[in-house]
């Protein structure tokens, strides 16, 4: 499945097929929020924060590629993430696009 931000794919004529999304909510345990809590009195990066949002978005993109395949999709163009807080220490991760069927 070719996924891609822009709402072309050069070379293709696109049939579209309609929006595809997929999501995920996470959350660290309290062991590590805490542990990445005292971090933020030293300052760097929140390594097991980055790991749980790439997890997300990598949950989140292969949900909405599902939706896409389940739609006989060849690709997903102007594809996007969001993400927002849900809660503390939690944080909902969204993948979007549209679907598309290559014709000729």
């Amino acid at each position: 499945m070719l996924l891609v931000n822009t709402e072309y794919i050069s070379g293709q004529n696109l049939q579209m097929l309609g929006l595809v999304k997929g999501s995920t909510i996470q959350s660290k345990n309290i062991g590590r929020d805490f542990t990445q809590g005292l971090k933020t009195i030293i300052g760097g990066e929140l390594k097991a924060y980055t790991d749980m949002m790439n997890d997300a978005r990598a949950l989140a993109t292969n949900r909405m590629v599902e939706e896409a395949m389940n739609l006989g999709a060849d690709a997903v163009v102007n594809v996007r993430y969001a993400s927002s807080a849900i809660m503390q220490g939690a944080a909902e991760v969204i993948a979007y696009g549209t679907a598309v069927k290559f014709v000729q």
